[in-house]
Parts: C-alpha cells; sequence; structure tokens
C-alpha cells in the first residue's frame, strides 16, 4: 500500500467528480461542495449536452424531509412547500409501530395508498352508515373518497406506507380529527351531542392526537362491527401484487385505475419494475401531470418541456420525481438490480402516448422527412406499446 500523502491526496481527487463534459466543457469545482451529492447526482453534475433551458427542479428527497416523530411511529411529506411544481398531488410516508394508530379523520381530499411493508388494519364509514374494515399487506392499495372517516393501525410487525393526496397543497397536519374536533367543542355541547353527563368529558384530548401508540389489535374477526346498513358498495382496498402485469423484455408494468379499482375515482397509477439495462420508453401522458415514487433501485431520467428545453434529474429510493402535464420523458435504469417506481396521476384513467407507437402508426413518408429517419429506426418501429424496454 502507497503510504506517501501526494499520492493518496492525488487519488482522492482523482475519486471526486468534477463538472467537465467528455467534449471538454466545464471545469473543476474547487470551492465549497458536497461531494456526496455530487457523487449521487451524476447528471446533475455533468448533464447531457441535450439538456437546455430552464426546466425547474422536478425532484426531491423524503430524506430532505422533516421528521414528525411520534409515539406510534412517524410521518414526512412532500407538497407544493418542498417541490413547487408539483401542484396536482401531494405525498405523505408514514411509519406505525405494532398497534401504532393514525387515528380517526376525515379530509377534504382523496387519499391513496401504497403498503410499502408489514401490515395493517383500516376501518371507514361512509356517508350512508356503511362500514368497511380490511387488513392490508405489502403491495396492497386503499382508497379513501373525499370526506370519508378512515383510520390506519399497524398489526404485529409495524408497516410503512405512502400516503396520496390529490392537491399539491395538502399537509397531513391539518386534517379533521377526531381528538382536534372533542377538543375544540365545549363540554356542554358535547353532553347535549351523546346524551351523557359532561363529566364523562373529563378526559378527552386537548390538542390532536395524530398518531399514537396502542396495543395490537386481535384477528380481524373480532373487530367485526356487525352494520344495519351493510358494507360499502364497493371495495376500499385492491390486491395491486396480485394483479396480473404487463410483462416486456424490459420490466413489467401493473396499472391501476376507475376501470380494475372503481372508487378510485380521482387517482390513477401504474406499478412500474425497470430491469437493469431497461428504460421506461420515451413518453408523455395525455390527460395531467405525473407523480412518482421510487421505491427500489436507482435510474435517471429525461423530461422534455418543448420550445428547446429539457433537463435531468437523477433519482434513488425514497425520491419523488414529477413530470408536468405533456412533458415528454423517460425513466432509465442505471443500476444493476430492478428499479422499482410508482407514477400516480389526478385522473380515474391511466393514459399514456408512446413515441415509439406514434410513429409507428404515422404515414411512413411523413416520419421518415421530419426527422430525416434511417432505414434502422424506420425499420425499429412498433405499433405494439411496450411502456418498458429492453434490447441485445
Amino acid at each position: 500500500m502507497d503510504k506517501n500523502p501526494k499520492d493518496q491526496q492525488q487519488r482522492r481527487q482523482m475519486q471526486i467528480p468534477q463538472p467537465i463534459r467528455s467534449d471538454g466543457a466545464g471545469a473543476t469545482d474547487l470551492g465549497p461542495r458536497d461531494i456526496m451529492r455530487d457523487i449521487q447526482n451524476p447528471d446533475m453534475l455533468v448533464s447531457p449536452a441535450t439538456d437546455a433551458g430552464t426546466v425547474p427542479n422536478l425532484r426531491f428527497s423524503y430524506s430532505d424531509t422533516h421528521m414528525q416523530l411520534n409515539f406510534g411511529g412517524w410521518s414526512r411529506e412532500i407538497t407544493v412547500r418542498e417541490l413547487p411544481v408539483a401542484k396536482t398531488l401531494a405525498g405523505v410516508n408514514m411509519r406505525l409501530t405494532p398497534g401504532g394508530v393514525r387515528e380517526l379523520h376525515w379530509h377534504q381530499e382523496a387519499e391513496w395508498a401504497y403498503m410499502i411493508l408489514g401490515r395493517a388494519r383500516i376501518t371507514s364509514v361512509d356517508q350512508n352508515g356503511r362500514n368497511f374494515i380490511a387488513d392490508v399487506g405489502e403491495g396492497d392499495l386503499w382508497y379513501f373518497p373525499p370526506g370519508i372517516p378512515h383510520s390506519i393501525q399497524g398489526l404485529e410487525e409495524g408497516c410503512e406506507f405512502l400516503l396520496v393526496f390529490d392537491n399539491g397543497n395538502f399537509s397531513d397536519l391539518s386534517t379533521f380529527s377526531i381528538s382536534d374536533w372533542f377538543a375544540h367543542t365545549p363540554k356542554e355541547v358535547l353532553s347535549a351531542n351523546f346524551g351523557i353527563p359532561e363529566s364523562a368529558f373529563a378526559n378527552i384530548p386537548t390538542e390532536q392526537r395524530y398518531i399514537y401508540q396502542s396495543t395490537v389489535p386481535g384477528p380481524i374477526e373480532t373487530q367485526a362491527v356487525p352494520d344495519p346498513y351493510g358494507t360499502v358498495p364497493l371495495s376500499f382496498t385492491h390486491r395491486l401484487m396480485a394483479q396480473k402485469p404487463l410483462v416486456t423484455p424490459g420490466g413489467t408494468v401493473r396499472i391501476v385505475d376507475s376501470t380494475n379499482f372503481p372508487i378510485s375515482q380521482r387517482i390513477a397509477a401504474a406499478l412500474v419494475e425497470i430491469k437493469p439495462g431497461g428504460m421506461r420508453e420515451l413518453h408523455w401522458h395525455p390527460n395531467n401531470d405525473e407523480w412518482q415514487y421510487y421505491l427500489a433501485g436507482q435510474g435517471r431520467m429525461t423530461a422534455f418541456a418543448g420550445n428547446g428545453t429539457a433537463r435531468t434529474f437523477d433519482v434513488r429510493a425514497g425520491d419523488v420525481g414529477y413530470v408536468p402535464f405533456a412533458f415528454g420523458h423517460y425513466v432509465q435504469n442505471t443500476g444493476n438490480k430492478s428499479l422499482w417506481f410508482l407514477e400516480m396521476f389526478k385522473s380515474d384513467r391511466f393514459a399514456d402516448v408512446s413515441l415509439n407507437q406514434w410513429m409507428a402508426l404515422t404515414p411512413k413518408e411523413i416520419v421518415q422527412t421530419n426527422v430525416n429517419a434511417s432505414p434502422e429506426l424506420m425499420n425499429s418501429l412498433r405499433k405494439e406499446k411496450w411502456p418498458v424496454v429492453k434490447y441485445d
């Protein structure tokens, strides 16, 4: 091993990435810098030569958010406060301990959720007095329409999940909570409402509980509440991982919207797996902005904003990405393991337009003259859509 301090310093300098492109553009960065950030974001430090213009920031990491710590779990959120461009949807990453409870509450926005790890019990009652109690596990979804009250509780192993709301300004800390309402209602009014003495409310909370620790609930049959009005007509849960995926050479896609999860009228989504060497093909969405959550792996995304502008972002597990309405984009796996992410939309239907399919279904002459297409390009066009591509 070389113990020469100068040689060691030279080696460290060689390992430090510099903002210099292969064509020679750029220069060394000798000032204060966060080298670990630069290593994690190679396509932002040295952007592709095709990047241009002033596309706004389209990525934010949950690691850079505020952790709301409670006895019973934690939560953190990404809203327009953290990612100003993300106006259509907001997301909350939440963890509940075994027995931890996200208290009885409701909100003005629709809630769409994906269970990342563990299991939870959810409860709800709709406007017609019909109840719903179910256990959800890894890869499962739930959806609560706006204004419908509900709760979430961690089971034996606890749980972690992603909540998505159809308003970029939404904050989970400003929902309508039962404890908060009790705390801000005169006890004589509570007494009149429930028909019991004021003394019965001596120990009610003095503020919102939000998340709190309780005991692990027993088997679901022990918590069944017979309902004279029956259960909700449309299930609030969906087994996404049990859904047969669309399989292509580059990976898999599971699409979920109101066509196969009927209650989900305001949020549509796709769970995408991109294998090493694969790519979510060049495409855009004709119905709304795309809000992404990266579950595993690493990759990069370039968003094409039109009028000569484009910008590339590096993404990894725990990141949120955002693509404004109709922006062309792709997501490429840059790691050696599968890249998994969710793409979500404020819509009742999932929709995307494939660049390859569009070109394949357009008269050849206009395609060829439009982009000076080579014979190889023309022969590569497919009339069948492959959401995820990979070629030898």
